[in-house]
């Protein structure tokens, strides 16, 4: 299996760690041409505005877009916010090929990060979830099932036929299973 990690910016090189842990090939993706011959995709957690201008600059933004409607692509963090369709403003590129809307940055600051045991459908036990500076999933699609959400019923993990995302940061941790469970969606495909 090859996944491919988007490598411009942000916590690619710990998706890139828990994916070789799991025996998946992995491609650190910077350009178009290198899209070609994925199985899937992981858009990793940084900051959403400075991966949308690079992927502008870089001529990636129509090839993702295209990619992720017919390819697994998974987006944590900052990458939740670039495959939502609506995230309240219109000045940041975005995919927009997932059908959610995100609050981005919807618990603050830096300071405000926390980590709390999140029980997330698909997963025996729950997934020690990392959130920092953590956007927010506001409104669903009709197609679109929640995986998981905080006590106060605040949506932090979604999947919409072979797109996955999660508001908080699963490669930050030493636990593989959200991984697992994307590479199964790509072998079910």
């Amino acid at each position: 299996m090859k996944i491919g990690v988007l490598a411009l910016q942000g916590a690619f090189i710990e998706h890139e760690k828990m994916l070789k842990g799991l025996g998946a090939e992995v491609v650190q993706v910077r350009l178009p041409g290198q899209l070609e011959g994925l199985d899937g995709l992981i858009i990793p957690g940084g900051e959403s505005t400075t991966i949308g201008k690079i992927a502008a600059e870089y001529g990636l933004i129509e090839p993702l877009r295209q990619f992720a409607r017919t390819t697994p692509t998974w987006g944590t963090c900052a990458g939740m916010i670039f495959l939502a369709k609506d995230i309240g403003i219109d000045r940041q590129p975005i995919l927009g090929v997932m059908d959610i809307t995100v609050n981005r940055n919807a618990f603050g600051r830096q300071i405000d990060s926390f980590e709390v045991d999140l029980p997330v459908t698909g997963l025996d036990e729950p997934f020690h979830a990392v959130f920092i500076r953590a956007p927010l999933v506001t409104k669903v699609g009709q197609d679109v099932k929640v995986l998981a959400a905080l006590d106060d019923g605040k949506i932090v993990a979604v999947e919409q036929g072979h797109l996955l995302a999660t508001a908080f940061h699963p490669e930050l941790t030493p636990d593989s299973r959200l991984h697992a469970y994307f590479l199964g969606k790509i072998k079910g495909v």
